[in-house]
């Protein structure tokens, strides 16, 4: 492929959002850029993720499963080749690959595949050395943005412009606008030449704390005041009109852990939050409108190939007082302190507050699906993804075959004509377990060759076909065939016991390849303690 003909490819992330929070999988949220790109794209309407944020980004990144990738876990070192808490030697990133075959790689936003940082002792870590692998040394040869998980939109730690350590520097500083600010300069900078470009644009919206400017709040204020039920049936009568579900799929039962609307007390306080949410979402958006246009403005969408996902479900997590949120709370910028939880007497959206939307209305991001991020049933595993390419997409459609974040390497190196490596710098890379959706892009014919797996925190699943068997830690084995049942009402492990065999033995097979351990053994090399995460699933059940 001439140099000339090769795509840039900007591959744009959210964080902690529901598989119906954007317009065009069936929410009320306005979202007309990204809405845009699915009626001149493709929409897949069965993509996965892994669950959680970082296992997911080692997964995207590289095309391997995340205990492959190092990131078994979330960002501790467990001590084991697995779980280490960031990429390891034996994975090669997108931008890696791609800068190898002659492109620019470029990163605005969120990174969190580097390790756990100490971030009250910062002089016992340096990004890019000694376990904390940044964006720089994987192969981007530009970076903005945060290497933790988690942050105030307004003062965000650890952010990062190249290799120094920044701060915010304005008054009216917010993190989604400052993502986007970088990401359409780096176009401007590098769009247009003879060397292709490939831009990673990791968004923190809509991840908490619930922040966002009162101009976007104030468009979504009272919008929630009918409550989540009614949320939840509406968003599922769009699904079903947009064909993104089939009507034979029963939206799920609310959550046991969510009261009926009518029965809640604050319900001013609630209908703020989920604005809140929204109007986080609606900024994304927002900033996915500016980026596609500076594309149009130097005339290179024809051949920009743009893609659009989330990293995990919506968030369940209630963020208490004290606890895990204090590892990552920062001080407004003059320094005063932030009021950390959620507090029915304070309304969410400014600096000084630091909230999270909660498992009721999490779980209407997650219509029509059961549980959350964390969990790999539907609710946590399910993202919507949509894809736009003018010169590629042949036309307009809806892509229902199974799709995984370990694809999008194979379908980028595919699309780009970049070979992936057998070795990198001398060590040898693993080979890809994606494969490309390139003939789905084009309107071919495509079906799944392999099987999919998923593993967090001892919460496991394996789809084959039709076929899902999934297991809630520590619970037993659930089958679904989600060919007639995706929301997982109607479990068959006891009609189709060969058949739960069969899927039993190549979850095994595949634990055993990518080196999963049970959450049991994992508890034997490292403490309680290393699991800070266990403790925050726990506030959301």
């Amino acid at each position: 492929m001439m140099a000339a003909e090769r795509p840039n490819v900007v591959l744009i992330l959210a964080d902690d959002m529901g598989y119906s929070d954007i317009g065009c999988f069936g929410s009320e949220i306005a979202t007309p850029n990204i809405d845009g790109l699915a009626a001149n794209g493709v929409r897949f309407t069965q993509m996965y993720n892994c669950a959680r944020c970082c296992p997911s980004r080692a997964s995207l990144l590289t095309g391997l499963y995340p205990h492959q990738a190092g990131v078994g876990h979330m960002t501790s070192d467990l001590g084991h080749p697995s779980y280490r808490g960031h990429l390891n030697e034996r994975c090669a990133t997108i931008a890696e690959v791609l800068q190898g075959g002659g492109y620019s790689t470029l990163m605005a936003g969120k990174w969190h595949v580097g390790g756990m940082l100490d971030l009250r002792r910062p002089e016992t870590w340096r990004p890019g050395e000694g376990g904390h692998p940044s964006p720089l040394t994987r192969g981007f040869q530009r970076f903005y943005g945060t290497l933790e998980g988690c942050c105030s939109y307004y003062n965000p730690h650890t952010l990062m412009e190249g290799g120094a350590l920044v701060s915010p520097g304005t008054d009216d500083y917010y993190y989604t606008d400052a993502i986007t600010d970088h990401a359409v300069a780096m176009i401007a900078e590098h769009g247009g030449k003879e060397k292709p470009f490939f831009l990673y644009t990791a968004y923190t919206a809509p991840h908490w704390p619930l922040h966002a400017p009162p101009e976007d709040i104030a468009r979504y204020q009272g919008r929630y005041r009918r409550g989540w039920d009614a949320t939840r049936k509406d968003r599922y009568d769009r699904l079903v009109e947009l064909k993104i579900i089939d009507p034979k799929w029963a939206l799920s039962r609310r959550d046991e852990q969510a009261p009926p609307w009518e029965e809640v007390p604050d319900r001013d306080w609630e209908d703020r939050r989920m604005a809140v949410y929204a109007a986080q979402v609606d900024r994304m958006d927002q900033g996915v409108g500016r980026i596609l246009q500076k594309l149009r403005e130097m005339r290179i969408e024809e051949n920009t190939l743009v893609m659009f996902l989330s990293d995990n479900g919506g968030c369940a997590e209630f963020l208490a007082e004290d606890g895990f949120v204090q590892n990552v709370l920062w001080p407004m910028r003059d320094g005063r302190h932030v009021r950390a939880g959620n507090f029915p007497g304070i309304m969410p959206g400014s600096e000084d507050t630091y909230m999270s939307y909660d498992l009721p209305w999490a779980n209407a991001s997650n219509t029509p699906f059961r549980l959350f991020k964390h969990w790999v049933h539907e609710g946590g595993i399910a993202t919507p993804l949509v894809v736009s390419w003018p010169r590629g997409v042949r036309s307009p459609r809806l892509e229902h075959e199974p799709a995984h974040v370990i694809d999008i390497m194979a379908t980028i190196v595919e699309a780009t004509g970049v070979s992936y490596p057998g070795e990198l710098a001398g060590r040898p890379i693993q080979p890809l377990e994606g494969e490309s959706l390139l003939a789905a892009l084009r309107g071919e014919r495509w079906r799944r060759e392999r099987p999919l797996y998923w593993e967090h925190e001892g919460n496991c699943a394996v789809r084959e076909g039709e076929w899902k068997m999934v297991r809630r830690y520590p619970g037993r084995w659930e089958l679904y065939n989600l060919e007639g049942d995706r929301t997982e009402q109607l479990d068959l492990i006891g009609k189709e016991k060969g058949r739960a065999a069969a899927l039993e033995k190549l979850y095994g097979a595949w634990a055993e390849r990518c080196q999963v351990l049970p959450v049991e053994d994992l508890v034997k090399i490292a403490p309680i303690e290393d699991f800070p995460t266990f403790h925050e699933s726990e506030a959301g059940q």
